[in-house]
């Protein structure tokens, strides 16, 4: 009998894909911090954070419905799932903001779709992001790659967790915008890095 795989939650998943070592700072270590970003986020999901559901023609709105998929080891909740007549399952992902063309949000999507799949029998071929400030939608097909890319991020992250080592921190333009800069101090990291990388260069003899 296979040993049920240690749950990883869904949001690990985008926090992965923009960082590892953001991800590692939340899940691994239990570190947090809001900034301008996160509040901006925390205000858009306090529409869709109550669970509850409404019937309107031709569609069951569920909100904060609870997502599990055992195969891959995933939990969490989906902000608004919309359930059609055959009860074929539509996700929606609520995002502060305008359209932005990151794949971190569609991944998260995609492993809600295969949460969906496995509690409902039903395949789910597509979900949608849902931009606050433009009040619009993306569609997002749930293709073969994106697939293929939660199952390798959720194990990636299962490693991660399971050898408890925080990744090396990235220092470019996406740590302007993380809440966890000060905590993470990718900057300092990094020169520590280069430090030791030229202290190293400084004994290399040439033959």
């Amino acid at each position: 009998m296979t040993e049920p795989l240690d749950p990883i939650m869904l949001s690990a998943l985008e926090h992965w894909s923009y960082c590892p070592r953001q991800c590692a700072l939340i899940h691994l270590e239990q570190s947090f911090a809001d900034n301008i970003h996160t509040a901006r986020g925390n205000a858009v999901h306090a529409q869709v954070d109550i669970p509850g559901y409404e019937v309107r023609p031709a569609v069951r709105v569920e909100r904060a419905l609870p997502l599990f998929c055992e195969r891959l080891g995933l939990i969490g909740k989906a902000d608004v799932v919309e359930f059609l007549p055959d009860g074929t399952a539509y996700p929606v992902e609520y995002k502060h903001g305008p359209r932005r063309q990151r794949g971190h949000d569609d991944l998260q999507l995609a492993a809600q779709a295969l949460c969906l799949e496995e509690m409902t029998g039903k395949p789910v071929p597509s979900g949608a992001i849902y931009h606050a400030s433009s009040h619009r939608r993306r569609e997002v097909a749930i293709t073969d790659e994106l697939r293929e890319q939660v199952a390798a991020t959720a194990e990636q992250i299962r490693q991660m967790l399971q050898a408890g080592q925080l990744p090396p921190p990235v220092n470019d333009k996406r740590c302007q915008s993380c809440s966890l800069i000060d905590l993470c101090q990718p900057a300092m990291f990094s020169r520590d890095k280069q430090i030791r990388e030229l202290r190293a260069g400084l004994f290399l003899v040439d033959d």
